[in-house]
Parts: C-alpha cells; structure tokens; sequence
C-alpha cells in the first residue's frame, strides 16, 4: 500500500458518502494540482455513490481546461452549503478557498492535503506532508482502496503531481511518484498532452509578463536570493492575466548560486508573494509564515495587506533574518 496508516480510514469516510452531495473545494487561484485533484476526487466519489461537484472561487485557468472539460465546476454562488458534504483539496488552511466560499461554507468534513503548513481544519484530515502533491495523495488512497480509474481521472492525477513536482524536478519527487504516474500511464494519462497544454500553449500576454518579470529580477543577500517584481499595472499593459504568473518564479530559483527566489506582485494595498527554494533545508514555509502564509519547505506563497513601500524592506529584513536563521541551524 502506498499510504497504508491513512488509506483505510480515507475507505471509511468514502463508504459514508452514498446519497449525500459532496462539494470539493479548490482553493483561490487555482493550480495544475488543485483542478487535477478536484477533478479526479469528484470522478471517484460519483463512482461510490456521491453526488459530487467541484466547487471554486476562480475560474478553471486556460491552460488545465483540458483536464476539467468533463467537469462542470460551480462558483459559490451558484451553491449553498446547506445539505452539502464539503471537502477541502489542496488547501492549507479554511482561508485558502478565497473570501466567497468561506461565506457559504460553515465546515468542513474533510481535508486533503499535503503542505506542511496544514492547520487540520476538518473533522478528518488525509495531511500527507511527506508527498509531493495532493493528486499524489489521491492517487495513492485510491489505488489502495482499489478504486476504479478511468483515463480522465488518470490524467488530473498525472496532471497534479507533473505540475507540483516542477515536471518530476523539485526535491519532493520521491519513488512513490513515480510508481503512482506509472500505474496512471497504464490506466489512461498522457504525459505528451498533458505538457502541450501545460508548457506549449502560452499567449502573448505571459511572454510579456516574463519580459516584465527578468527585467526586475534583483540579487540581494550576497547573491543568495533573487526577486522579482510585478508593478501594479502590469496586468493592463501587457494584457496578461492572473494565471500567467505561473511558473515565472523559477526563473529567479534556476540563477546558479541563488538559493531562494521570489515573485512580488504589488497589488495596491496587497502584496502577493511566492518563494522557491532549491533545497528544503532553506524552508521558505517559515519565511512565508511571517507574513501569514505557508505551502512546502521549497515551495510557498503569501498574501499580506500593505503597500509595496512598506512591504518590500520589510521583506528584505525578514529574508535576511532567515538566512541567518538557517546558517545557525546548519
């Protein structure tokens, strides 16, 4: 079994859902591993019994249209909480659903997940803080269980772990990865589609957006970290959208001799942060942590109210102080 301590338990709680509706909740924003998770969980749970719907705040980003196009995914308002099951994917915390499904939502049933940061929100948390993506988990739990997989649901799985493991680079990806993406292949998924839409698809607007981006990419730290900086109006300029930031952070990550990089988007009164560490010991969790945000040791993001004036020293103080913190450790 690949999660043999959580898997039986994860049966359990699926034997109880036949005749109930589940909504499965993404979270703001969402990611490949977001919509693949949400996507297969719902194919499996209508499969045992459940009326199943996935449920987020944002839309299904251009790029993962391909793996959600037998899924209708339903916007808090066109749903209510009351009668339904819901169940967090992907999400660290109640917050992560964004500002609208936390006022329909009054609880959840479950919680699947896999950040380290995971406050254990729900009646049952599935929290696999050793696995490299939530469709990992999902994977696992429903080989385990010995659920059917159909091609669909195969590839939201491959989907997940392809996109959260940075394509089988970041030191998450584990054998257990492998061994799942393995059996998904066999049952349907399609790595060579699953990389046109991810990787060979973009617009005009994200080539802008990344020119925008390398132009502001700052070395700071003794050449330790790397920012970038999205200014306000950069969305209108370049005619980009939300979704194209995706995957620019690397690039400040890749620079040889750069341990951590980071994107800031300055949204006004909001800054929005992601960090990228190429080693785990560096914990960019904690760093996000100061500001009220979280994900993996090599892979986190925050949102904070302020300004870019006075978030941007701040920032550069607090990474900083976090070097130091982990020279001390190691």
């Amino acid at each position: 079994m690949f999660y043999p301590h959580a898997s039986p338990e994860f049966g359990e709680w699926v034997k109880s859902l036949p005749g109930k509706r589940v909504a499965v909740i993404g979270h703001a924003r969402p990611d490949g591993d977001c919509i693949g998770s949400q996507v297969a969980l719902a194919r499996v749970l209508r499969q045992a019994g459940a009326e199943a719907h996935c449920v987020n705040q944002d839309g299904v980003p251009r790029r993962l249209e391909f793996v959600a196009r037998d899924e209708r995914f339903l916007e808090p308002g066109e749903w209510m909480n009351d009668g339904w099951t819901a169940v967090s994917v992907d999400c660290s915390d109640a917050d992560r659903p964004g500002e609208t499904v936390k006022a329909v939502v009054s609880g959840y049933e479950a919680n699947i997940d896999h950040h380290i940061s995971n406050t254990h929100f729900a009646r049952r948390n599935f929290v696999e803080v050793s696995s490299a993506a939530t469709a990992e988990v999902l994977g696992g739990f429903f080989f385990d269980n010995g659920y059917p997989i159909d091609p669909v649901t195969a590839q939201g799985l491959y989907v997940g772990i392809a996109t959260d493991t940075g394509q089988f680079r970041f030191p998450a990806t584990s054998r257990r990865v492998f061994q799942i993406c393995g059996r998904l292949l066999e049952l349907g998924a399609d790595p060579a589609v699953a990389s046109s839409h991810l990787y060979e698809q973009e617009s005009m607007g994200k080539m802008k957006l990344l020119q925008v981006y390398l132009a502001s990419l700052r070395m700071v730290c003794d050449r330790r970290a790397c920012i970038g900086v999205l200014p306000r109006d950069v969305f209108e300029t370049t005619g980009a959208s939300f979704e194209d930031t995706e995957g620019l952070v690397d690039y400040a990550r890749s620079i040889h001799g750069v341990d951590v990089g980071a994107i800031i988007e300055d949204r006004g009164n909001e800054v929005k942060g992601s960090l990228r560490a190429k080693e785990g010991r560096f914990r960019v969790n904690d760093l996000a942590a100061r500001f009220g945000g979280g994900g993996h040791v090599c892979a986190a993001g925050f949102t904070v109210q302020m300004t870019m004036e006075t978030f941007y020293p701040r920032f550069l103080e607090e990474l900083r102080e976090h070097f130091r913190a982990v020279e001390v450790e190691n």
